[in-house]
């Protein structure tokens, strides 16, 4: 028997942007331990905003499992919080509330900037460095600095080793500004993906003394790239079948839709998609063939391909839930009927 060390992440009760909440318990197992075998797990609520404190508990259900590369014996535990009869969803468990589709698939473009003493890593201690231009998938010191780098590839390392589908990191437009990208096939297992490499970068910055800034316009009013979270999209239908017909009218249920998109895309929204910095306005939808400024870019191989394939929806943040702007996807697109003769030819 081995003891491992079982660390328990989930999402607490703070609004508008849940927080990441860890802690570790440490059990015995032949090997390493298969989801159906972790146990259900109580903690305070009334510190996390999920419970008062008369009637504090709340309860821990592990829903998927990672390897820990970073502790000896060490497992990641992603959960979903219960209530105290551990069968029924609290209200803060965005997870429990979504339908999950294995043919949904999703690619989250995670940005975020990194920050020391209140400023991103390469700002100096007063005004600002030189204009965006060189940053964008920068080589140098001058451009991307001394640890950054050191960073961003030890994350992408421990995320593999867990397991995540983590498929690229870049420096990004801002200085001090990163991002990494995860690919899941279903929403929720995208989704997990996404929160557990957030828990993986914002854990492994603890040792550098810096700070995970996922704020999508942490510089506000400025001539400074906020940060997104593009979310690629894509429907067993949209890759199997497509075609220009069902892609307009899809693009019109997203339109009609459009408040219900921004409504769970982020806080802060409006002080990024201005209009400038490869962003479309708030409160206007459009969608173009590689068009960075449209809230939806259409790539050039979805066209070429007959209107088959994935779409990217530039306007979720950096901010957001992916377990919702997942669900809000496939809302709007489930409002748009599939032809049934067209599936019925794609199969056969």
């Amino acid at each position: 028997m081995t003891k491992y060390k079982l660390e328990y992440i989930w999402l607490d009760g703070y609004t508008p942007v849940p927080n990441l909440r860890g802690k570790t318990q440490v059990k015995e197992f032949d090997a390493f331990p298969k989801l159906e075998q972790l146990p259900l797990w109580n903690f305070d609520g009334s510190s996390t905003m999920q419970a008062e404190g008369r009637s504090s508990d709340c309860v821990l259900k592990p829903v998927a499992v990672y390897p820990d590369s970073e502790r000896k014996n060490g497992v990641l535990v992603m959960c979903e919080v219960m209530m105290p009869d551990g069968k029924t969803p609290h209200p803060s468990n965005m997870r429990a509330s979504i339908n999950d589709d294995e043919g949904a698939w999703f690619g989250f473009e995670q940005e975020y900037f990194l920050y020391k003493n209140g400023r991103p890593l390469g700002f100096p201690e007063t005004g600002f460095p030189a204009p965006q231009g060189p940053y964008y998938t920068g080589v140098g010191y001058s451009n991307v600095g001394d640890v950054a780098r050191k960073i961003v590839e030890e994350h992408l390392d421990i995320c593999l080793a867990a397991g995540l589908n983590h498929e690229g990191i870049n420096a990004e437009v801002a200085k001090g500004q990163w991002e990494f990208q995860i690919f899941g096939k279903g929403s929720k297992t995208a989704a997990d993906e996404i929160w557990m490499a957030r828990y993986l970068l914002q854990r492994l910055c603890e040792k550098y003394g810096i700070d995970v800034e996922y704020h999508c316009k942490p510089l506000g009013d400025t001539d400074w790239n906020g940060s997104g979270m593009h979310a690629n999209f894509s429907t067993a239908y949209m890759r199997e079948v497509g075609g220009k017909e069902y892609f307009e009218q899809v693009m019109a249920a997203f339109e009609g839709a459009c408040d219900d998109h921004i409504a769970v895309y982020g806080p802060d929204n409006h002080l990024r998609l201005t209009g400038k910095h490869e962003t479309q306005s708030i409160h206007q939808f459009s969608y173009g063939v590689a068009d960075r400024g449209a809230s939806i870019r259409v790539p050039h191989s979805f066209v070429a391909n007959g209107y088959r394939g994935y779409l990217e929806d530039r306007r979720p943040n950096s901010q957001g839930d992916p377990y919702q702007i997942a669900a809000q996807i496939l809302r709007t697109i489930g409002s748009v009927p599939e032809p049934v003769e067209d599936r019925l030819a794609a199969v056969a």
